[in-house]
C-alpha cells in the first residue's frame, strides 16, 4: 500500500519539481522494484484532484479526468503509469480516489497533524481551541444553499476500512480497478464550521475572503462502485461524528 506523496496544491504549482520528482519519479522507482521481485499487487493512494473541474456531480470514476494542479497531474500520471504496468507486467493494482479525508481514530490515538496546516476542519479546531485567531470562508457567494463550497468528508477509519477490502479484492485474484472514496454527499464550509462550534462549545471567529482561483462550487463523488464490488459502507456518514473524532483527538494533542 503506497501513500507516500506530497499533497499541498498550493505549493505544487510553485514548486512542481518536488512532486513530479518525488510523486512519480519515486513511485516509479517503487514499481521497477516490486516487478523485479515479483510482487504483483499494489494498493495507490489517489486523489478526486485528477478529476479537476466537475462536469457532473455526484463524480463517478467516468467522469473525464483533466487535472488542473501539479499535485493531481502527478497522482494522474501514476494511474497510467500502473495501467501500462498491469500491460507489461501483469501488476494489479486498486486505486483509491479519496476525497476529503478527515477525523481522527475514534478511540483518539492518532489524528491530522500537518505543517503547515491547510485543511479545514483541522484548521477549524485549532481555532476553537485558540491556536489561530479565526478561520477564513474563500468565497460567499457560491451557487450553493448558504453560498460557500460544498466538500465530500470521507471519515478515516473508514478510508482505512477500504484499503483492507482492497487488499483483500487484490488477493483473491481481482483484476486493476480505480474506487472512488467519499461519502456521496457534501457539507458547506459554512455548515462545517457551525457543527464544529456545536461539537466544541467554542465561539469560532469568521473572515469571508474572496474566492479562490479554481475552487469548484461543489465536488461530492459517488461510491457506488466501492459498495458494489468492494463491499463497502462508510461507519461515520455524518459530518459531526468526523468533527466529533477530530476534536478528541485535537483536544489531546494541543493541551
Amino acid at each position: 500500500m503506497h501513500f507516500a506523496a506530497y499533497i499541498a496544491v498550493g505549493e505544487s504549482v510553485t514548486d512542481p519539481a518536488k512532486y513530479y520528482q518525488n510523486n512519480v519519479a519515486g513511485t516509479l522507482t517503487l514499481l521497477e522494484a516490486m516487478v523485479a521481485a515479483s510482487v504483483k499487487k499494489f494498493i495507490f493512494s489517489s486523489t478526486c484532484a485528477l478529476y479537476g473541474v466537475p462536469k457532473f456531480v455526484p463524480l463517478t470514476e467516468e467522469h473525464p479526468q483533466d487535472p488542473i494542479s501539479p499535485y493531481a497531474t502527478s497522482k494522474w500520471m501514476v494511474e497510467r503509469i500502473l495501467s501500462d504496468f498491469d500491460t507489461a507486467y501483469n501488476l494489479k493494482s486498486v486505486r483509491f480516489r479519496y476525497f476529503n479525508a478527515a477525523g481522527a481514530d475514534p478511540n483518539g490515538l492518532l489524528g491530522e497533524d500537518h505543517e503547515p496546516e491547510t485543511h479545514l476542519i483541522p484548521l477549524v479546531l485549532l481555532a476553537a481551541l485558540g491556536k489561530r485567531e479565526s478561520i477564513f470562508i474563500f468565497g460567499t457567494d457560491y451557487p450553493t444553499p448558504d453560498g460557500t463550497c460544498i466538500r465530500d468528508y470521507i471519515h478515516v477509519t473508514d478510508l482505512a476500512q477500504a484499503h483492507i477490502l482492497g487488499l483483500e479484492y487484490l488477493l483473491k485474484d481481482g483484476e486493476s480497478e480505480v474506487f472512488n472514496l467519499g461519502n456521496g454527499s457534501g457539507f458547506s464550509v459554512r455548515e462545517v464550521i457551525e457543527t464544529a462550534q456545536e461539537v466544541t462549545g467554542k465561539e469560532i471567529k469568521i473572515e469571508e475572503r474572496d474566492r479562490r482561483p479554481g475552487d469548484p462550487p461543489i465536488l461530492v463523488g459517488s461510491s457506488d462502485k466501492a459498495t458494489k464490488v468492494l463491499g463497502w459502507h462508510p461507519q461515520y456518514p455524518n459530518v459531526k461524528e468526523i468533527l466529533t473524532h477530530a476534536w478528541q483527538w485535537h483536544q489531546r494533542r494541543h493541551r
